[in-house]
């Protein structure tokens, strides 16, 4: 049985597909926003002088670090409807479910990041700050959250990059995201390498274009290379 082509590019400039991989596109945007909100918090209690709330940051981070991705899919599609009546309505989609467990899993990992990079921060820059007359929330995000991104942005992008793929499994709790679309394909079909090799192409192609504005973003916000400012020293 040979490769088919032409089930190749037709699979791979359907609606169903384009629309999958928006699906999981925008899971991976969404769970990755909330976790970030979520992280930064935690990543600051982590870091606080009150006890009980590292304490609490430290289990939430030792928790869900733990505990597999697929595990937590499972247990929020499927277990949180038997513990709570609330999770029976129609709004408790799959896509609600899988948002909810990606960005408890995620924000676990999003922490660490969060936390070294605002330890990164130079600690005059908060003394800085408040001899200009600013409150701790203003050198907070008006000066300590600027800095802390350019430490941050590399690996968070990486994180990113790393839920997109992630997003596959929520293919086991019926979300008709990019993988869920191709296992249905090949169930019905029984043509693997045309199915999988129209998903590989989605995901090389989010994952490059998500390279590409990595690399951007990072020549945005990068610090002022040793050469630029070889470049305007004065000669000797």
């Amino acid at each position: 049985m040979s490769f088919n082509t032409d089930l190749f590019w037709s699979a791979l400039f359907s609606a169903t597909f384009f629309q999958a991989a928006l699906i999981a596109l925008a899971l991976t945007i969404l769970a990755h926003a909330a976790a970030i909100l979520l992280s930064l918090p935690l990543a600051l209690a982590l870091d606080g002088k009150r006890a009980w709330l590292r304490w609490a940051a430290t289990a939430y981070v030792g928790l869900f670090r733990a505990l597999p991705a697929l595990l937590l899919l499972l247990f929020v599609w499927n277990g949180l409807p038997q513990i709570s009546p609330v999770f029976r309505e129609p709004w408790f989609s799959p896509f609600i479910a899988a948002f909810v467990a990606l960005t408890l899993n995620e924000a676990a990992y999003q922490v660490e990041i969060n936390r070294a990079a605002l330890s990164a921060v130079d600690g005059g820059q908060y003394q800085a700050g408040a001899a200009l007359g600013l409150r701790k929330p203003q050198v907070f995000f008006l000066i300590a959250v600027p800095q802390a991104l350019r430490v941050a942005l590399p690996p968070t992008v990486n994180e990113f990059i790393s839920l997109l793929k992630t997003t596959s499994l929520a293919s086991v709790i019926s979300l008709t995201e990019l993988m869920a679309v191709t296992q249905q394909s090949v169930a019905s079909s029984f043509r693997y390498a045309e199915y999988y090799a129209v998903a590989s192409i989605y995901y090389l192609a989010m994952v490059y274009a998500l390279m590409a504005l990595q690399k951007r973003f990072e020549r945005r916000f990068a610090w002022a290379k040793p050469r630029d400012h070889a470049a305007g020293a004065p000669h000797g």
